[in-house]
């Protein structure tokens, strides 16, 4: 077995936002009324943080909210800023990372009125393949990085009387990607975190909101960890190849990251954000559809037909 870096994300754009959530209103008109709070080391500005800013989603949607006039704090391991915004240092798999990065943020800005949980990388590969500290390494940064910064912030967003939350999932948290096993595993883990934490801050006037991309042509197709499994006789070479053929093809000719950029934008400044938004292809909405209408077998049938396995 080999561990070799191949191969990506998921996007096409559905630009719809259907209103499940009904605080977003209350929370606008609080932030507006404290916008001066911090006055003389804080911003004037809506203030988001944004996780996995360097690259690919992060860094696309950051760029677009740095241009409609928010005051963008990137965060990434690196601490780069290739938009021009104000980047952080912040390590979303440590603790300590994490509660300093935000508690950074609110010292200088005086608030946080948004977050933006993007960071994650990709692992593929057969499940009796991968290592178990791989397949943790997977769910610690593309799950339990999401959950730590929510943490963080939370505090905060209660005291100021509301705030915004988005959760970079996936299409692959609703429909499991073959070869992408503990990828998908993280983003179902997400959908989960997400759903019941809305129910929870609610009350505090915080809108969670799940966006699930499909393929989107970013970096994350080449930066991507790929088990290899060269040997001839490996029972699922043949299916493996297959499947991850089909996606990076997906994923290369996918929509600009731009697109989901924009969603992204509508959800942070919607009145009444919603709780999910699928930003797929057209035949990636249609899998969403048929999972939930068609009986399981037939939709398995068809998906395996789709994926080549």
């Amino acid at each position: 077995m080999m561990v070799t870096v191949a191969s990506s994300e998921r996007s096409g754009c559905d630009e719809s936002l259907t209103a499940t959530s009904d605080s977003g209103g209350r929370y606008d008109r609080r932030m507006s009324s404290r916008a001066g709070r911090g006055q003389g080391r804080g911003s004037t500005s809506r203030v988001i943080l944004i996780t996995g800013a360097s690259s690919g989603l992060g860094l696309a949607c950051a760029n677009r909210l740095q241009a409609s006039g928010w005051t963008v704090i990137g965060a990434s391991r690196r601490g780069s800023s290739p938009g021009g915004w104000q980047p952080l240092v912040m390590d979303v798999d440590d603790d300590e990372s994490v509660t300093r990065g935000v508690a950074d943020v609110v010292a200088q800005h005086g608030r946080l009125d948004a977050l933006l949980a993007c960071a994650g990388w990709g692992l593929a590969g057969a499940v009796e393949d991968t290592p178990i500290h791989l397949a943790k390494a997977q769910l610690e940064t593309n799950f339990w990085g999401a959950v730590r910064t929510a943490q963080a912030a939370l505090p905060e967003m209660r005291q100021q009387g509301g705030g915004r939350i988005v959760l970079m999932s996936s299409i692959g948290g609703v429909l499991g990607i073959p070869f992408q096993a503990f990828y998908s595993a993280s983003k179902f883990a997400m959908e989960g975190y997400g759903e019941a934490l809305a129910y929870e801050v609610a009350p505090f006037g915080i809108d969670v909101t799940l966006v699930q991309p499909g393929n989107f042509s970013t970096g994350f197709t080449a930066s991507r960890l790929l088990i290899d499994a060269p040997e001839a006789d490996n029972p699922y070479a043949v299916a493996q190849t297959k499947a991850i053929g089909v996606m990076e093809h997906d994923e290369v000719n996918g929509a600009a990251p731009g697109a989901l950029a924009a969603t992204v934008e509508r959800v942070l400044t919607a009145a009444r954000p919603p709780r999910r938004v699928s930003a797929g292809s057209l035949d990636e909405r249609v899998g969403l559809l048929g999972k939930r209408l068609l009986p399981f077998r037939l939709f398995e049938r068809a998906a395996r037909g789709s994926l080549g396995v």
